[in-house]
């Protein structure tokens, strides 16, 4: 149990707030083809509205976030430490009550990841490529950017919400699928595939009560679903522009 839930972890954690400034659903290939569909950029467009702004997302440099989150499959919980700082840098501590501390750390060029389990690990290959996307500060902003091809592919639902379907390809990561509000403009899911030493792993992220923090709406609750377990995590605090030490980006010192 404990190495399933370690490697799913360490696929999962990078992204808890990467896209969230801004039981399971039918995939995407379900998605329902419209008779007038936007374009991307007016998909892309609203969003960034949505959540306040290119102008209020980019007058943010530093930001630290705590929560807590609970794996009911495995009976696990514990609490969740993120910190991350322009353009992109970031770390992640979660500790999980009975087992330990896991981490998972880009400095702008180079990640790792560590955990009770594994020790210290430094990625490589795609592994790294979706650690440094998840990892861009400004990646609501930059999606255009960061994801050269983008299509949007229809309507769908999440929850009782009526959505729009995008699918996007970075440069080097592997296909998401977005899942923006076709009222608010939100993101409310997200599916994706992540590295892990084990391979690829399918996740579900679902975006919940949003709530504005210095001008940018961020959500609040957010929920990884895999084949194995649904991930809950609540965060309690979420602060911009606090001092944020490099070190926090520093590779770990081995356990």
């Amino acid at each position: 149990m404990k190495r399933t839930l370690t490697i799913f972890l360490l696929s999962l954690l990078v992204a808890v707030t990467a896209n969230a400034q801004g039981g399971q659903q039918k995939p995407a290939a379900d998605a329902k083809p419209a008779a007038k569909l936007p374009t991307v950029d007016q998909v892309l467009d609203k969003y960034v509205q949505a959540i306040g702004g290119k102008a209020a997302v980019e007058k943010q440099t530093t930001r630290a976030a705590k929560g807590s989150f609970e794996i009911a499959a495995f009976g696990a919980s514990g609490t969740a430490e993120t910190y991350a700082k322009a353009p992109n840098k970031s770390a992640t501590v979660i500790d999980i009550a009975g087992f330990g501390v896991v981490q998972q750390i880009f400095d702008g060029k180079t990640g790792w990841s560590q955990d009770p389990q594994n020790g210290l690990r430094e990625k490589a290959g795609a592994e790294l490529a979706s650690t440094k996307l998840d990892s861009e500060f400004y990646k609501p902003v930059r999606l255009k950017q960061l994801y050269p091809k983008i299509v949007v592919k229809g309507t769908d639902k999440v929850g009782d919400k009526d959505v729009y379907v995008l699918e996007a390809t970075p440069v080097e990561s592997s296909v998401e699928t977005w899942y923006f509000d076709t009222q608010t403009g939100l993101i409310l899911r997200e599916d994706a595939e992540r590295e892990s030493p084990e391979g690829k792993q399918a996740i579900q992220i679902f975006y919940e009560d949003y709530r504005e923090v210095d001008g940018v709406k961020m959500a609040f609750s957010i929920r990884q679903i895999t084949p194995a377990f649904t991930l809950n995590i609540k965060m309690v605090e979420i602060k911009h522009n606090v001092p944020v030490d490099d070190a926090k980006f520093n590779k770990p010192a081995a356990q």
